[in-house]
């Protein structure tokens, strides 16, 4: 299993390369993905490994996978896109709670348009215009950031309000003292 980098790994901060061929050593990558989403989730019991992009094991490629069901932990089949692009948004622009395996323990409320159009290539090859709203456009537009070195943090950061840290019972309680916790914590906000 390959280990999943946390911030500040500056790979995290890297704009990815377009694949140009969907060989074996792609196949590998998406393999790979998967098998360290489900191994980061069986250590969470509280939370789901919706999604996961390349640059969180270190390979700076645009490549994403998404849980095939986003609602069913027992469900762990993922579909792998390639080279995801987002066309557009619409929608009313609506805060909702994420997190990130690759920044642990903190997650925020992050304003996302409610509808993200997509384009990308599945592992076949094939390419697909993808439409979805809601949760699964949340989670596309959280991946395809990754592509381009953007954290959930980067969009909340000025906002001491919006950072929370999950209980030992799987809820989530504000983050209180942001300046100590957030602001000047290096492994969130390195020094440019």
């Amino acid at each position: 299993m390959k280990p999943i980098i946390t911030t500040p790994d500056p790979r995290l901060r890297a704009k990815s390369s377009r694949v140009r061929e969907i060989d074996d050593e792609i196949r590998q990558i998406i393999a790979d993905m998967v098998e360290s989403s489900l191994a980061w989730e069986k250590e969470h019991p509280y939370e789901l490994s919706a999604a996961m992009a390349a640059p969180q094991l270190g390979v700076n490629k645009r490549i994403i996978i998404v849980r095939d069901d986003l609602d069913d932990k027992e469900h762990n089949s993922f579909t792998a896109l390639i080279n995801p692009e987002v066309i557009r948004t619409e929608g009313k622009v609506t805060k909702d709670y994420e997190g990130c395996l690759s920044v642990p323990e903190i997650y925020g409320l992050v304003g996302r348009p409610h509808k993200a159009k997509i384009k990308a290539q599945l592992e076949n090859g094939q390419e697909v215009r993808l439409k979805a709203d809601g949760y699964l456009a949340r989670v596309l537009m959280h991946e395809i950031d990754h592509l381009n070195g953007i954290l959930f943090i980067d969009h909340i950061k000025d906002d001491p309000e919006a950072f929370y840290r999950m209980t030992d019972k799987g809820d989530l309680e504000p983050i209180t003292n942001y300046e100590a916790e957030i602001k000047n914590n290096p492994k969130l906000f390195p020094e440019d």
